[in-house]
């Protein structure tokens, strides 16, 4: 059973790295930013987050393990933010950290401030409106870091809470298009997003894209980025500097 002391032990150990999943534009045909992932390799087999992330909620360890992945970002991936236009690096975060000025010191400190526009910080829908409230994506707004809202998954209320909040960007969750139709109509998720993308200014990044006919379905509703097995699986950061050379 998985607990905080091994966790924290595994820190120590190194037994912690990243893998990106690569966000493909639909609109340039190329790669144009990536979301980092951590992994966890214990002696007796690879831990996925969804078995110890939980665990280190409203706990030390929780900011712990943001600063590390944010200082591994600068070491692997600080050079290709600088030398690239147009990209961007996309980093989970517990939600109760952003109010706390604690990701400003950490950009400074693993030597990302001066790319910090580059990065995107990733919450959970379910944080936003118990844990971070509208007053600290303002503060993130002012401190020049964008925010993703991930996990969204489309019906009318989220629609509401969405249009009014100061997130810029929206993730839609993969379990959205598990439901896709093959027959050629549109679901009603997709209509609802459609309407969102045309009346506000908001970015929609798609997880989960696995097929053709998902792929089509987020064209015609107007998503411009997208991740998921079709494009590619999660990469070590050198497969991943090499995937974003190759042309689209």
């Amino acid at each position: 059973m998985i607990n905080l002391d091994m966790i924290h032990a595994g820190l120590e150990k190194g037994e912690f790295f990243l893998e990106y999943l690569p966000i493909w534009s639909l609109e340039h045909e190329r790669c144009v930013g990536a979301e980092a992932l951590i992994r966890w390799q214990r002696p007796s087999g690879l831990v996925m987050p969804d078995d110890f992330i939980p665990l280190t909620d409203n706990t030390p360890l929780s900011g712990l393990l943001t600063y590390w992945v944010i200082d591994r970002v600068a070491a692997e991936m600080g050079d290709w933010l600088r030398n690239q236009d147009d990209v961007e690096l996309h980093i989970n975060v517990p939600p109760e950290i952003l109010g706390r000025g604690g990701l400003e010191y950490a950009t400074h400190k693993s030597g990302l401030g001066d790319v910090k526009h580059k990065l995107v910080l990733e919450i959970t829908e379910r944080g936003l409106p118990d844990q971070i409230g509208l007053h600290a994506l303002e503060l993130a707004a002012r401190q020049g870091v964008r925010v993703a809202l991930d996990d969204v998954r489309i019906d009318p209320a989220s629609v509401m809470v969405l249009a009014r909040s100061n997130v810029q960007i929206i993730k839609i969750d993969k379990s959205v298009l598990l439901g896709t139709e093959s027959d050629g109509t549109m679901p009603r998720w997709a209509e609802a997003l459609s309407v969102l993308l045309k009346t506000t200014r908001l970015e929609v990044i798609a997880e989960g894209v696995e097929t053709a006919e998902q792929l089509a379905l987020l064209r015609a509703t107007g998503v411009r980025q997208v991740q998921g097995h079709y494009f590619s699986r999660p990469l070590r950061a050198d497969a991943f500097l090499h995937y974003c050379r190759q042309p689209g």
